[in-house]
């Protein structure tokens, strides 16, 4: 078992946890990044003399603590201690909290100094180097070793007084966790089998790759195993990963049916004055998107724009001790804590992430480039495990999360609009887009047959050499004249270092394409095909994986495109329901296909009628586009306008999609339009008469575009299954998943009717899922 309670800390996260004070200050500041840093620490030791000691291992005890890490530097002529920051522009933008940390980290190293060299005092320098200019600014005060040794203890004791608290959570945790016992009398069919799997994973330290049918309760299925996996495989965390905001909430149900909510016995909250609750032996967290988690969206984040930004260090201490005594902190929970002490809420949580023991949030906390779970789990050491629910969207998830975008048409504002300084930089990126556009070929929009769209061979080297040169004036700029940091020019910012960190790593994973909208509206794309490149080594962080979802084969599809690692493990549990549940229907004798998209309405209305007839209830109808959709509803109106309808609009709020939903009430009547892969093609839940059939009049296919064909040339090269990976199983893993909204439970009864010929063909019905048992019409069967 792991150590329950860290007695080794590292200088920096001592002194984060117990030297930051006032204002949290998120004020757009450029920084330089890790590579500058680290030439600029070396530019700082060459200018020193012979005798000077950079990278200086330090370390020692308090009171049981080992403290250790490596100082900057010490030039031991003129006994002087140095602390070295990297910058850029104007000392004075920077935040009173940094530099407050930053002389406690070179007093904490000057107390280790002290006491290692026999000392009786030092010289502590603050080095400040301005990486545009090579400017330094010293900063320095001098410190006798007594003063030093108090400052060290003084924090050590504060760390050790949290250190001693979370050693008896450990405790406490691990305890209620042998014991926690599954919260219903008896596992649904499936269920067991899943837990099972996932407990062997989590055992082994292997990813599990779980494909379980839709309502065997998956979610309870695999986080009970894992957390019952914790205290006997030294588990440190535990993060449950969604796609979508309904999985955080089924997660953090389940985890409140396991008990992790449970009443605080009548004891008083401290925030309403009352004695300190008892604290709960596990910490749940959700984490939500800033913007959604904020207070006031239309300030900036620091202390003299809001007022949870005020103080917010000076008030964190109280405000993480209520939060984790509360224990149970979703989202509204985290609110209350937060508004009792007066600091930001998003950022509480950020702050929180480090310990709690169950992290619920989405896939990008993990699997980002800058993920914060991550990034805590490689700095703090965790044994992790990791749950990742709707699996099968992790695939295009990760795409998104490694591309970057360049739009023309802000550059032209920007040229328009920016500072002086920033004009020859920007006249410069302009000019490499003309001769970018003219290379590929792409007039202007509108002249007939010419592309309005193009894969480039490569990246256009000219182009990013230019951007990178816009990033860096912008950088330097702002640096020097903070307040004209304009909302445009950040966003360019912005998209320039994503695109050029991304232009580093450019290989076969990803591809350059270039789309024409018309003159000066172009749009430079760096698009990620295989995510595997990105997410293997997050995989290889985690002590254990599993990924579930009711839509994971094939196997290898996932396999390759997320690049698990090698041991995976496979397993597919059997579905608890029987044909006689779900009557399949494939109407062979329709077509989707876009030249037969007119003729194909009247037979796809007049089947949604007769099934309608045949049993009134509620219904979904999928489309595979908006245009598509919205004709066939006019045709449903036209024709029956007796049968109640509703449509998913383009950009449909989420208010107007819980009003979608609410529709479908027990005992109603209606059809409801929805594009497949869409919100409401998985993710749902309408059990019982909320929903009695699905029509679905696609086969799923993204469209055989430019893009995709460009795709699918990629993954054949790589992979050998090209037509497989871009076309083929991504649609009919959202055919599948969309046909699973009506089956939810084992006294469920539905009709499922797939209108498209190439359903019939024997390589479609072959990745059906094998329950269906489905029924062809006697219709003519198409070809493609």
């Amino acid at each position: 078992m792991a150590e329950a309670a860290p007695r080794r800390v590292a200088v920096r996260a001592l002194c984060d946890f117990t030297a930051r004070e006032g204002d949290l200050d998120h004020r757009f500041t450029p920084a330089p990044s890790a590579r500058e840093g680290i030439a600029g620490h070396a530019l700082v030791a060459g200018r020193r003399g012979a005798d000077y000691e950079a990278e200086l291992p330090l370390g020692g005890t308090c009171e049981g603590l080992t403290v250790s890490g490596r100082a900057d530097g010490y030039d031991p002529v003129a006994n002087r201690l140095e602390e070295i920051k990297t910058h850029r522009g104007r000392l004075d933008r920077m935040a009173d909290n940094q530099r407050a940390l930053h002389w406690a980290q070179v007093s904490v190293y000057g107390a280790l100094l002290c006491a290692e060299r026999g000392l009786a005092s030092l010289t502590l320098a603050l080095v400040y180097l301005d990486v545009a200019s090579g400017r330094e600014t010293v900063l320095t005060r001098e410190a006798s070793a007594e003063e030093l040794s108090a400052f060290f203890a003084t924090q050590c004791r504060r760390f050790l007084a949290w250190a001693e608290q979370e050693a008896a959570h450990r405790a406490r945790r691990d305890a209620a966790l042998e014991a926690l016992a599954f919260p219903y009398p008896a596992f649904r069919p499936g269920q067991r089998d899943l837990a099972e799997s996932a407990y062997k994973a989590a055992s082994t330290g292997r990813c599990l790759l779980a494909q379980a049918p839709t309502g065997i309760g998956k979610t309870l299925a695999t986080l009970f195993p894992l957390l019952k996996a914790m205290p006997r495989r030294g588990l440190d965390r535990l993060a449950f990963l969604t796609m979508k905001t309904p999985g955080r909430r089924l997660a953090l149900d389940a985890l409140a049916a396991l008990g992790a909510d449970a009443a605080d016995d009548g004891v008083g909250s401290p925030d309403a004055g009352g004695p300190d609750p008892t604290p709960r032996p596990l910490r749940v967290l959700e984490l939500t998107a800033r913007e959604k988690a904020c207070e006031y969206p239309c300030r900036a984040c620091h202390g003299e724009a809001c007022p949870l930004a005020a103080g917010f260090y000076d008030r964190l201490p109280a405000a993480r001790r209520a939060a984790v005594a509360r224990g149970f902190l979703d989202r509204a929970a985290l609110a209350e804590v937060a508004a009792g002490h007066g600091v930001c809420p998003y950022y509480l949580g950020q702050e929180l992430a480090r310990w709690c023991d169950v992290i619920v949030g989405d896939v990008n906390h993990w699997f980002d480039d800058s993920a914060l779970l991550h990034g805590l789990a490689r700095a703090d050491g965790w044994r992790t495990g990791l749950l990742v629910d709707e699996a099968h969207n992790l695939v295009e998830r990760a795409r998104g999360m490694y591309s970057a975008e360049l739009d023309q048409r802000r550059l032209a504002r920007l040229r328009r609009e920016a500072p002086g300084a920033l004009k020859g930089p920007l006249g410069r990126l302009g000019r490499q887009w003309q001769a970018l556009v003219k290379a590929a070929g792409m007039s202007e929009a509108g002249e007939p047959g010419r592309p309005a769209y193009r894969v480039l061979d490569g990246l256009p080297d000219g182009l990013v050499a230019a951007l990178s040169g816009v990033a860096s004036a912008i950088t330097e700029h702002l640096g020097e004249h903070p307040e004209e940091a304009s909302l445009a020019l950040q966003e360019l910012l912005f998209e320039a270092l994503a695109f050029t960190r991304l232009a580093e790593s450019f290989g076969e994973h990803s591809l350059c394409d270039l789309a024409r909208h018309g003159r000066g509206r172009a749009v430079l794309g760096l698009r990620n095909l295989v995510p595997a490149d990105f997410l293997a080594p997050r995989f290889v962080a985690a002590h254990a994986a599993v990924l579930f979802s009711a839509t994971l084969s094939p196997p290898h599809y996932h396999r390759d495109l997320l690049g698990l690692p090698e041991a995976t493990v496979w397993r597919e549990v059997a579905s608890p329901f029987v044909a006689e549940q779900l009557e399949v229907r494939i109407r062979a004798d329709i077509s989707t296909r876009l030249r037969d998209r007119e003729a194909s309405l009247a037979p796809i209305v007049a089947e949604l009628a007769e099934q309608f007839r045949r049993r009134p209830g509620h219904y979904l109808a999928f489309f595979s586009s908006f245009a598509y959709l919205e004709a066939a509803l006019a045709r449903c109106r036209e024709a029956h306008p007796e049968i109640p309808v509703r449509a998913q609009t383009r950009g449909m709020r989420e208010e107007a999609r819980e009003a979608f939903l609410a529709g479908f009430a027990p005992g109603g009547a209606s059809i409801g339009f929805a594009v497949l892969g869409g919100a409401f093609a998985e993710g749902i839940d309408l059990p019982g008469d909320r929903l009695v059939g699905a029509f679905i009049a696609t086969l799923g296919l993204p469209p055989a575009d430019p893009f995709n064909e460009a795709l699918k040339a990629r993954l054949a090269a790589r992979f050998g299954r090209g037509d497989d990976y871009a076309y083929r199983i991504p649609g009919l893993i959202k055919v599948v998943q969309a046909a699973g909204r009506v089956i939810r439970g084992p006294d469920d009864r539905g009709t499922v009717v797939l209108m498209d010929d190439r359903f019939a063909r024997r390589e479609v019905r072959a990745r059906l899922p094998a329950w269906w048992g489905p029924s062809l019409t006697e219709a003519p069967v198409g070809t493609r």
